[in-house]
C-alpha cells in the first residue's frame, strides 16, 4: 500500500483531527501518568488505578463497567449508527521491583514499581479516550479495555473467561507497548508472532546425599543438575531446525544447606520461551528425554514439570497492514518499521488475540542516550512522557480509520 498522509485504511480520504486537543493535554496526561508511577499496584490489586481510570471515564460520558476479573474496566463510547464496533487495550499493574530512580514521581510503594510502563499504556488510552469523547469523529462503538496483572497472573485470559468478548462485542482489539532501545516515537511491528509464547519449567532431581569429603559414596545430585543444565542448552543447538527460535533458561537453582554435605536433592526452575506450538512439544519432549537420561546416566532421578503459560502473541495480517498504515499516518513512514525480529518477551493479550483479529504494535520509548532507553523491569527504569501525545494520536487515528463516518 503506497503511503499517502491523508489515506484512512477503507480508502475514504480522512483527515487526523484533533491535534490541538492531544497537544493541550500533554502536561495533564504527563500529571495523571506520574500520580500512577507514584502508587503501584501489583496483579489484581489496581484498585486505585481502576477507580481513577473508571472516575474520569464517566465523566467523559462512557459506560464504564468496573470489576471485571476483579479490578479491570471497560469503558463504551458509542457515536453514530453504525453498528461496527473496535477494542482498544492497555494493561495497569506494576511489578515487585524495588525502585532506584530518585525523582520526585518515584514509587511511594517499597517493593513495587511501575518498571513496564502500564503506568504509560494506561494513560494514553486515557487521553485518547478523552479526545475520542470530545471529538466524535467516528461512526460505530469503540471500547476501552484497561486490563489488570498482564506481569504473570494472566489477567486478559481472566477477562477473556468472564465473558469479555461477549458482553462488549469487537470485530478487531488492538494493543500497545512501549519499547525502551527503540527510538521515541517510532513504531514497530511484524506480521504473525509478534512475542513469543512463554511456559515454566520444573525439575526435581533426586540422589543419594552423603558426607562432601566422600562423593563417591553418594549420588550427587547437584553435579547432575549441572550436566542437565548444560545438556539443555543442545535443544536450540542439535534438535531443533536452525531456523526456529527457541530460548530455554534455567534462572534458579535449590539445593543443600551445608558447606560439607552433598544434599539429597535439587530443584531447578526456569523460563522457556517459543514461537510456534510444534516448537514447543518438541523442546517439552526433548527436555524431558534429557533430564531423564542425563539423571539416570548419573545414576539419579529427575523428574519434569512443564507449565505451559502465555501463549504466543500472534497478529493478524490484515490488522497488521491497517496498524502500519496508521502509524505512518501518525509519525511518517521513516518512523515505522513492519519487519521488526519477533521479541522474545512474552504477553498475555495473546489470549485476546486468540478470540479476535488484532495487532500488537511497539512504541519506542528512547534508544541509546535518549531518555526512556532503560530496558524495561529494570529497578531504573521510568516511561518517556515524550511519546504520550503519539499513543494517543495512534489510537485516535486508528478508531477513525476503522470506524469512519459515512
Amino acid at each position: 500500500m503506497r503511503y499517502n498522509p491523508r489515506f484512512a485504511i477503507d480508502g475514504a480520504l480522512k483527515p487526523m483531527g484533533a491535534t490541538k486537543n492531544i497537544d493541550a493535554l500533554h502536561e495533564q496526561m504527563i500529571g495523571w501518568r506520574r500520580d500512577i508511577h507514584m502508587h503501584p499496584e501489583t496483579a489484581f490489586e489496581e484498585v486505585r488505578t481502576a477507580k481513577i481510570v473508571a472516575d474520569k471515564l464517566k465523566a467523559w460520558g462512557y459506560q464504564v463497567t468496573e470489576g471485571i476479573a476483579k479490578t479491570g474496566v471497560v469503558a463504551t463510547l458509542k457515536v453514530g449508527t453504525s453498528n461496527r464496533s473496535i477494542a482498544l487495550r492497555a494493561d495497569m499493574d506494576a511489578l515487585n521491583v524495588l525502585e532506584t530512580n530518585n525523582f520526585g514521581h518515584a514509587s511511594t510503594v517499597k517493593g513495587k514499581m511501575h518498571a513496564c510502563g502500564h503506568d504509560g499504556h494506561t494513560t494514553m488510552l486515557l487521553g485518547a479516550a478523552q479526545v475520542l469523547a470530545e471529538t466524535r469523529n467516528f461512526d460505530g462503538t469503540v471500547h476501552l479495555i484497561f486490563q489488570p496483572a498482564e506481569e504473570g497472573l494472566g489477567g486478559g485470559k481472566a477477562m477473556v473467561k468472564e465473558g469479555l468478548f461477549e458482553r462488549f462485542p469487537a470485530e478487531t482489539v488492538w494493543g500497545m507497548h512501549n519499547m525502551p532501545g527503540f527510538p521515541s516515537g517510532h513504531f514497530a511491528v511484524r506480521k504473525g508472532a509478534m512475542m513469543a509464547g512463554s511456559d515454566r519449567l520444573d525439575i526435581t532431581v533426586r540422589g543419594v546425599g552423603g558426607h562432601a569429603a566422600f562423593p563417591h559414596k553418594t549420588v550427587d545430585p547437584v553435579v547432575t543438575a549441572a550436566a542437565i543444565v548444560t545438556a539443555l542448552q543442545t535443544i536450540a543447538s542439535r534438535t531443533l531446525d536452525p531456523l526456529e527460535q527457541v530460548v530455554i533458561s534455567v534462572t534458579q537453582i535449590h539445593a543443600g544447606d551445608a558447606y560439607n554435605v552433598i544434599p539429597e536433592e535439587v530443584v531447578m526452575c526456569g523460563s522457556v520461551r517459543t514461537f510456534k506450538p510444534q516448537v514447543q512439544a518438541k523442546v517439552i519432549e526433548a527436555i524431558e528425554r534429557i533430564a531423564t537420561n542425563v539423571a539416570a546416566a548419573h545414576g539419579a532421578i529427575a523428574e519434569v514439570t512443564y507449565t505451559k503459560g502465555y501463549p504466543p502473541t500472534v497478529n493478524s495480517d490484515k490488522e497488521t497492514e491497517i496498524a502500519v498504515e496508521v502509524a505512518r499516518q501518525v509519525v511518517g513512514p521513516e518512523r515505522v518499521r513492519s519487519d521488526v525480529t519477533p521479541i522474545m518477551g512474552s504477553e498475555d493479550f495473546s489470549y485476546m488475540l486468540l478470540e479476535k483479529p488484532g495487532c500488537y504494535i511497539m512504541l519506542g520509548n528512547g534508544a541509546g542516550d535518549e531518555r526512556g532507553a532503560c530496558m524495561c523491569h529494570n529497578p531504573g527504569y521510568d516511561f518517556n512522557d515524550d511519546i504520550l501525545p503519539t499513543g494517543v494520536k495512534y489510537w485516535q487515528a486508528l478508531v477513525e480509520s476503522q470506524l469512519p463516518k459515512r
